[in-house]
């Protein structure tokens, strides 16, 4: 499959205040010499904390982090606590701060038994921090490791986070991460009137941005609430380009397991918005296809209750179609699946959900669909959005780009 490996490593500060110019960036570089005969490391933006610590000393801050926000096997919470930094509260996103939770479920706010620290769930009563979250706080600081996929809620709870400092005055760091879909650039452009929490930008599904490039972009298109720009700091990565492999050291999500379920995400996450399962309540979610109603029945397999999919699709119900767990994942957002499943339905009348028209961005891919438009077809209507995207996309990168 396509870039399956870790590759793990710095040496530059954005910051991108509010201005009346489209894109505003100030950048000073901090250099680090390796050694010559050395391979120079990735490191994330979280491992450079002499970048950013000077920004939070003397500061209240708030994090939106989770599971995924660590400094080796240490998270950066307690890092952060060991070096003097007040931390006043714990922003949390889809899946809770732990990562446990199902897709979908509401968080409640707690308690984090270690630190004591309050909890304050971004994906329960509300997404974004309300006003009386925020007005203790000066800095807000995002780390979390994002997929790259624009229907994955993290880059959802990032903008409503640069949104509420935005309005009320504070501060915004973005430590980044990779990219493991980074390496190319595909899919439907989202039509603004679908826009939803799956779904806020006019962006492609595969957008080849890291989540600081995208909050670059999100600052600098102006799509915040009343055009309003965050005061915001982007702590890059060292040693890092957009062709560099990735696997993630920690999984993102409790569905997301490992490289291969991350890299067919893109192609087969709008199955959720149709009759199909993605292979929740199995060993290998989103590794696996299948649906009842499929009609070809040479493999099945039947969802069950587990943790994070206590509820899956098709529970207890015996579901056919493909094994992808070993296939070749090619460089793009892959129709094929979607045209197979649909083109095998028994039950083409109740194929689609309401969910699936935000999920794709658009009307048009289910209209086409239904009308049995060609993959190649499909693909042609994306333009010239897509290329003008690509263009746009260019303005913000903070990395060398994929050949």
């Amino acid at each position: 499959m396509t870039h399956p490996y870790l590759l793990l490593s710095a040496s530059m500060l954005l910051t991108f205040g509010s201005c009346t110019s489209k894109q505003v960036a100030t950048t000073a570089a901090v250099q680090q010499q390796a050694p010559a005969q050395e391979a120079k490391a990735l490191k994330t933006g979280a491992e450079q904390l002499e970048l950013y610590l000077p920004q939070l000393q003397g500061k209240r801050v708030g994090l939106i982090v989770n599971q995924t926000s660590t400094i080796d096997d240490t998270h950066l919470v307690d890092t952060l606590l060991s070096r003097g930094v007040e931390i006043k509260t714990i922003f949390a996103p889809e899946h809770g701060f732990r990562g446990e939770a199902d897709a979908g479920a509401h968080i409640k706010d707690a308690k984090d038994s270690k630190t004591g620290l309050p909890i304050i769930s971004l994906y329960g009563k509300n997404k974004k921090p309300l006003p009386e979250q925020v007005k203790d706080l000066d800095v807000l600081l995002f780390d979390i490791q994002d997929v790259g996929t624009r229907f994955y809620t993290y880059i959802s709870t990032m903008h409503y986070v640069m949104e509420a400092a935005a309005e009320h005055g504070k501060e915004v760091v973005i430590l980044d991460r990779p990219n493991p879909n980074g390496h190319y650039v595909d899919g439907p452009v989202l039509d603004m009137d679908q826009q939803s929490f799956v779904g806020m930008h006019p962006i492609p599904i595969v957008h080849g941005l890291t989540v600081g490039e995208l909050a670059k972009m999100i600052n600098g298109e102006k799509w915040l609430e009343g055009q309003r720009q965050a005061k915001l700091t982007v702590i890059p990565m060292a040693n890092y380009d957009h062709d560099m492999p990735y696997e993630l050291p920690v999984k993102p999500s409790p569905n997301l397991p490992n490289a291969q379920a991350i890299a067919l995400y893109p192609s087969i996450c709008w199955f959720e918005g149709t009759d199909v399962s993605v292979g929740r309540g199995t060993p290998t979610p989103f590794q696996l296809i299948g649906s009842p109603y499929y009609q070809k029945k040479d493999f099945s397999f039947t969802p069950v209750s587990t943790p994070g999919a206590t509820n899956p699709p098709h529970k207890d119900v015996v579901c056919y179609g493909k094994d992808l767990t070993d296939v070749a994942v090619a460089d793009k957002v892959d129709l094929a699946y979607l045209l197979e499943m649909y083109n095998n339905s028994s039950n083409k009348d109740k194929f689609f959900n309401n969910f699936f028209d935000r999920l794709a961005g658009t009307t048009k891919l289910r209209e086409q669909i239904k009308a049995g438009k060609t993959e190649a077809e499909i693909r042609a209507s994306w333009e010239p959005a897509l290329s003008n995207y690509k263009k746009t996309r260019k303005q913000y990168l903070l990395y060398p780009d994929f050949s």
